[in-house]
């Protein structure tokens, strides 16, 4: 960790963003030497972010502080450092506290999800966290969308990508597998049953659309000549939800069914 000294002799820009990574730095850390976070604090008090009465407070707070309750206001100040620098917060910023993850926890289901073309790894990330909290045994993921070696999804899904099996397959494979399958398989898609009147399966198979257009023609095509789509009631001015919060509400209520 750098040193107070060296600290004061950077630039005033260049200390307070040193400061603010300080501040998260420390947060995490179990034992902190309260000299040194005093002198800190002080540095960012003489800086033009003293100004801000909310940074004061803060600063004032923390000053009485000890463990975790000091954690929690070195967090809120990094944050609205960060806030007034114009720094910006996502999901594959946070630290975990856990550095791997035991597989064995898991409750594995005998059910698929199949992803179609999703875009974003930070979606797909999100996808592989929600899989790994809710029995999924495996996730077909069909060629054209995100990665799931791509660096975003992996700190998005926090360790989930090497927890949830998964496959990354041609659509034209897929619905050759998914033609032979016995398993009851439905899509999460619009124009279809209602999520609390859905008859969800013990075992089978979900597809998954990507954020634009949903899920593909033959795809869908196929569900509907199975087990058809189950969709979810909205009461908002938007009409759809982002694909993640979809799929977190259907796969926790087929979850617990």
């Amino acid at each position: 960790m750098i040193t107070i000294r060296k600290l004061k002799s950077l630039k005033e820009d260049t200390r307070l963003r040193k400061a603010t990574l300080l501040l998260k730095e420390l947060s995490r850390l179990g034992e902190i030497d309260s000299s040194y976070v005093k002198d800190l604090l002080q540095i960012i008090k003489e800086s033009r972010a003293g100004g801000d009465k909310r940074v004061v407070g803060l600063i004032d707070r923390i000053g009485g502080q000890e463990g975790r309750a000091r954690a929690f206001s070195l967090e809120d100040l990094h944050y609205r450092l960060l806030d007034l620098l114009g720094g910006q917060t996502a999901d594959w910023d946070f630290v975990d506290e856990e550095t791997s993850l035991d597989i064995g926890q898991r409750v594995v289901c005998e059910r698929y999800l199949v992803v179609d073309r999703i875009r974003s790894p930070f979606n797909l990330g999100s996808i592989f966290r929600l899989a790994d909290s809710f029995g999924i045994k495996k996730i077909y993921i069909v060629e054209g969308g995100a990665e799931p070696t791509h660096q975003r999804t992996i700190k998005v899904g926090r360790g989930t990508v090497e927890t949830v099996e998964y496959e990354v397959v041609s659509e034209d494979s897929l619905l050759a597998g998914l033609k032979k399958s016995e398993l009851p398989l439905f899509a999460l898609e619009s124009g279809g049953v209602d999520i609390t009147e859905f008859d969800f399966p013990l075992a089978g198979i979900c597809v998954i659309g990507s954020e634009e257009l949903g899920v593909s023609p033959a795809l869908l095509d196929l569900c509907d000549k199975r087990s058809g789509r189950v969709s979810i009631a909205l009461g908002g001015t938007k009409g759809s939800l982002n694909v993640t919060s979809a799929s977190a509400i259907m796969l926790h209520i087929w979850f617990v069914r």
